[in-house]
């Protein structure tokens, strides 16, 4: 029988990248964020003599070969495990592609838990995550790991490197996605023009990083789980036990709002004017219904507003599908690690 996953969408609180280093990436430190809102990932899988695999979408902007995130898991897992089958994953296309929301990557692992559930192989458990996943989230992408996760997750290096954080509290959030898409490749030169126009080395945000990595520790409260944050990608996480203190709400509790921020914004904003107008809109400054936060989602172009209530949410809904035309908003809220894992599998329609 065909397994059904959730794959939700994540967004990011506060995103702190650092100059371009030797090897082509650039060191980061950002909050992830899942949210309710998903795709619908179904996997069919049987041994067989031979690997075969096959993608299906109902969107015809979604790659069906080897370019696939979930593609490239499956691929990768069936090698290390050393099972030979015939997969068939169906991607029910309910998120933004390259959005900034991480659908490709929700995906990957939403495939990777269909696979295991259908070969009974693996050995996710007890809320245990093993380094061999990690492995190999990290091979398919650097925001791939937080999938392994869920919940408010702390990533640095490329973004590989995951710790659990103490989860927020479900929060009202709106998406915004506008009609023009933003080029991640090009975000990310824009960002290296920039440095090297202030000369802002690797070295020298280095500093930066590790200030804000430790900022956003405090912050949330977040104890680090013992083997949570290792060299390389793997780390084993059980999950549950990392919360320190009661869940109450982070972003009020700490005033984080007033230092977090997005540094994609700060290229991608003069090339796209208009993803300015929708966070000034998201966020409502100084309006009974404003956000407690906005910002751009990785290089976007989807962009999020946090709220206190489903009316405030409502209302920034309005504002920006009637100020921009061709933008489209949707309500939805934080999702915490449990919820995240509890959802996955339950039901998924």
């Amino acid at each position: 029988m065909p397994t059904r996953v959730r794959s939700h969408a994540k967004i990011n609180l506060g995103l702190f990248l650092g100059a371009p280093r030797s090897d082509g990436f650039h060191s980061l430190v950002t909050v992830y964020q899942t949210l309710e809102i998903h795709d619908i990932v179904t996997v069919t899988a049987r041994l067989a003599a031979q690997i075969a695999l096959r993608i299906t979408s109902n969107d015809a902007r979604v790659p069906i070969d080897d370019r696939n995130t979930a593609w490239k898991m499956i691929s990768l897992a069936l090698k290390q495990l050393g099972v030979t089958a015939e997969v068939d994953i169906h991607i029910d296309k309910r998120l933004p592609v390259q959005g900034g929301l991480g659908a490709g990557s929700g995906n990957a692992v939403a495939a990777l838990v269909g696979l295991e559930n259908e070969l009974g192989v693996g050995d996710r458990g007890a809320g245990i995550i093993s380094p061999r996943q990690f492995e190999l989230a990290a091979k398919v992408g650097s925001d791939v790991p937080l999938f392994l996760v869920g919940g408010t997750v702390l990533g640095v290096d490329r973004g590989q490197q995951v710790s659990a954080l103490p989860d927020i509290e479900p929060t009202w959030c709106v998406i915004a996605v506008p009609g023009a898409g933003v080029s991640t490749p090009q975000a990310f030169r824009d960002w290296d023009a920039l440095c090297a126009a202030q000369s802002l080395t690797t070295e020298a945000s280095a500093d930066r990083l590790e200030v804000s990595s430790q900022a956003y520790v405090r912050a949330f409260r977040g104890k680090i789980p013992e083997g949570g944050r290792q060299s390389g990608s793997s780390g084993v996480f059980s999950l549950g036990e990392d919360l320190a203190g009661p869940q109450e709400s982070a972003l009020v509790r700490t005033g984080i709002m007033s230092w977090i921020e997005n540094d994609f914004e700060r290229v991608v904003f003069p090339q796209h004017p208009s993803l300015a107008e929708i966070k000034r809109l998201l966020a409502a400054p100084g309006t009974p219904e404003a956000a407690l936060y906005a910002s751009l989602s990785g290089s976007g172009s989807a962009l999020f507003g946090l709220y206190l209530t489903q009316g405030d949410a409502q209302a920034a809904k309005d504002r920006v599908e009637s100020g921009i035309q061709g933008v489209k908003a949707e309500i939805t809220r934080t999702l915490p690690r449990a919820a995240y894992w509890d959802q996955m599998l339950k039901k998924a329609d």
